[in-house]
């Protein structure tokens, strides 16, 4: 059993910055990873480029800098490997946190390659690998996929993406360049006024032009091996179909988060976990969450470039914590 002062899991960028702060104030650190850094952002799509600008993703005090005002995902991967290097940052590699729970004021963690207590614990889990579900018959056919990679593999072939957002429209411009036949449907009546602005354009001419077919106040009801029956102003109509992209959003571990004893609160948006703002500490005490996994189900709120300072609030409530504590001796 290994004792560590505060233990992070996650080492996406909001976990890296939360290190960081820790790191500059002289505390006891570990973070623990199931993947390699920032793991989420390897996983997105190849061509990904950020909604922010390259310096509002910059942690610490290495400038992230590039030619073009908004980086692109291999950017990304470079700068935080860079990072991670340049602080020599105390990281857990490919080590996933398989239970936890908190006794005796200390938090106990059992991972994939030991055991752990720490006196304080910070999430910094972030939410893209728990995808929010597609209820309709046939949504766990094997061709009914989550998440999007590049678009190579679907040249010819007939492929609904299902949503209205960043995720769905980029997916729905690299499918038709590759030379996918597209279908896009969402259910909202307009597009949402999330997406990038720089990329609605292109879609909408697209659209306009008849290479992707995009239908509004529309969902899914049923999915087969070579078909999908859509529900629309049109009532039901049925479309040939090789590939489905459900890219419907994605949610916190919020069991996860539960078994700690972190409490999942009713908000506008859906449901979010139990904290306080000025300190990002949950319910529980001396238990922290750090980066997008604060907005809960509303993932428009928190994003990099303010996730990452959570790690300061967090670093100064664990010393205001300490100096009282040492003052009470």
């Amino acid at each position: 059993m290994t004792y560590i002062e505060t233990i992070i899991i996650g080492a996406g960028p909001c976990g890296l910055a939360t290190a960081i702060d820790l790191q500059d104030a002289d505390k006891d650190y570990l973070v623990i990873e199931k993947g390699n850094v920032v793991n989420t952002i390897y996983h997105y799509p190849t061509h990904q480029t950020f909604f922010s600008s390259s310096d509002k993703l910059g942690i610490g005090d290495i400038p992230f800098i590039t030619v073009e005002k908004k980086p692109v995902r291999n950017q990304a991967l470079v700068y935080y490997r860079e990072v991670a290097s340049r602080y020599d940052l105390n990281i857990n590699l490919y080590e996933e946190v398989l239970s936890g729970e908190k006794n005796d004021d200390l938090f106990h963690l059992k991972t994939t390659k030991g055991e752990y207590t720490c006196k304080y614990l910070v999430l910094a889990t972030g939410y893209y690998f728990q995808h929010n579900e597609l209820h309709a018959p046939g949504a766990h056919l094997e061709k009914v996929h989550h998440y999007f990679k590049e678009a190579h593999p679907y040249f010819k072939q007939n492929v609904l993406v299902i949503g209205g957002k960043n995720s769905s429209v980029d997916a729905a411009i690299e499918l038709e360049h590759a030379g996918a036949n597209v279908t896009v449907i969402y259910r909202g009546s307009e597009y949402s006024p999330s997406i990038k602005p720089w990329i609605l354009p292109e879609f909408e001419s697209l659209v306009k032009h008849g290479k992707i077919q995009m239908k509004f106040d529309t969902d899914v009801d049923e999915i087969t091996e070579d078909t999908v029956t859509l529900r629309g102003p049109d009532g039901l109509v049925t479309i040939d179909n090789d590939f489905v992209f459900a890219m419907i959003g994605y949610h916190p571990d919020y069991t996860f988060m539960e078994s700690f004893g972190i409490q999942i609160n009713e908000t506008p948006y859906g449901v979010g976990p139990s904290y306080d703002e000025t300190t990002m500490e949950t319910n529980v005490e001396n238990l922290y969450i750090s980066g997008v996994i604060a907005a809960g189900n509303d993932a428009n709120t928190i994003f990099i470039e303010n996730g990452k300072f959570h790690g300061g609030l967090i670093t100064k409530d664990i010393i205001n914590k300490e100096s009282v504590k040492l003052k009470q001796r």
